[in-house]
């Protein structure tokens, strides 16, 4: 019993953003070079791993999803149908697994952005402030995307649509472009003149481009705030094994976390009645359990057994670490 008490108390006194950074790494490249050691791990994965970056360890859902949507509607109710439900139940069961540490901690595009927020810090570019609100207002564009992201490949089959809209959000989305660019790969780099369809949505894709990396140095994890892969892992949320738990009876409201959060949300220090503290936007970095120092206030569970805790030693611990 001593071992495991020990063991609780050497993992609550660790620094989670040191271990999320070397789990970060290996993520991305399984991810990214998966492929050259014959890994598949799904396709059907809950995060953004391209189907454009030709040796991936495993594809995003969104992508196989717009293809399924491209089905008239009377052979839902065949084995076409029996293909959508299957795919959608692995997604769901890789979610349920991990919840929304998957863009915490696995997404390639959110560790892209990581990576932009430390050459940012190194090179002396300081972030600016912006009202919470404004953002409040646009980051329902994630859902708007969701849903078009289903709807125009649905349009095809259903309403005579061009086969052009096939992949509608893959053709924007910022993965396609940046992520190939570490296998050396520049063939998307480029607008489509084959149409004008393709014309729209190749050339859009490179204007999100460019806003994603202007955007990353303007604010931290700036995409996963329009990310409708966030949006949908948020819908089912609440499934997760993987949980981030509140005792607001033990809150001082020191901020700590809010001040720490790199998406903002700051009803991680000012709500203290809901228990499941996962918000829209949470990316479950946990970087807010390091930061508190009040005693089990916030808590990881893994199946209803608490695997992190905010500690008050683990907290001074840390802090003498960085001093």
């Amino acid at each position: 019993m001593g071992s495991i008490k020990r063991l609780k108390q050497f993992i609550n006194d660790s620094d989670i953003n040191r271990f999320r950074t070397y789990f970060q790494v290996g993520a991305f490249f399984l991810l990214i070079y998966g492929g050259y050691l014959a890994i598949d791990i799904s396709s059907n994965m809950p995060t953004f791993a391209c189907p454009f970056v030709e040796m991936r360890g495993g594809t995003c859902y969104l992508w196989p999803l717009q293809h399924q949507m491209n089905m008239e509607i009377r052979h839902f109710l065949t084995g076409r149908g029996i293909g959508v439900l299957t795919g959608f139940l692995t997604f769901l069961f890789l979610l349920i697994l991990f919840n929304k540490a998957w863009c915490g901690f696995i997404c390639p595009l959110g560790t892209v952005q990581d990576w932009i927020t430390k050459l940012r810090a190194n090179i002396g570019i300081r972030y600016g402030t912006y009202p919470e609100k404004d953002f409040k207002k646009i980051n329902k564009i994630k859902y708007i995307l969701l849903v078009l992201l289903i709807l125009l490949p649905f349009g095809i089959a259903n309403l005579g649509l061009s086969h052009d809209w096939a992949t509608p959000y893959c053709m924007i989305c910022p993965s396609r472009t940046i992520l190939p660019l570490f296998s050396a790969d520049l063939s998307q780099l480029v607008i489509d003149f084959s149409s004008k369809t393709k014309v729209f949505l190749t050339g859009l894709g490179m204007a999100v481009t460019g806003i994603f990396v202007v955007g990353a140095f303007a604010k931290r994890r700036f995409f996963c705030l329009f990310c409708p892969m966030s949006g949908l892992q948020y819908i089912f949320s609440r499934l997760g094994i993987l949980r981030l738990e509140k005792d607001g009876s033990r809150c001082t409201r020191c901020g700590n976390c809010y001040r720490v959060c790199d998406v903002g949300i700051k009803e991680i220090a000012d709500d203290i009645e809901s228990r499941n503290i996962v918000k829209e936007d949470c990316m479950m970095c946990f970087k807010c359990v390091s930061a508190c120092p009040e005693e089990r206030c916030l808590t990881v569970k893994f199946g209803g057994i608490a695997i992190y805790e905010s500690t008050e030693r683990g907290f001074f611990k840390r802090i003498e670490k960085k001093g």
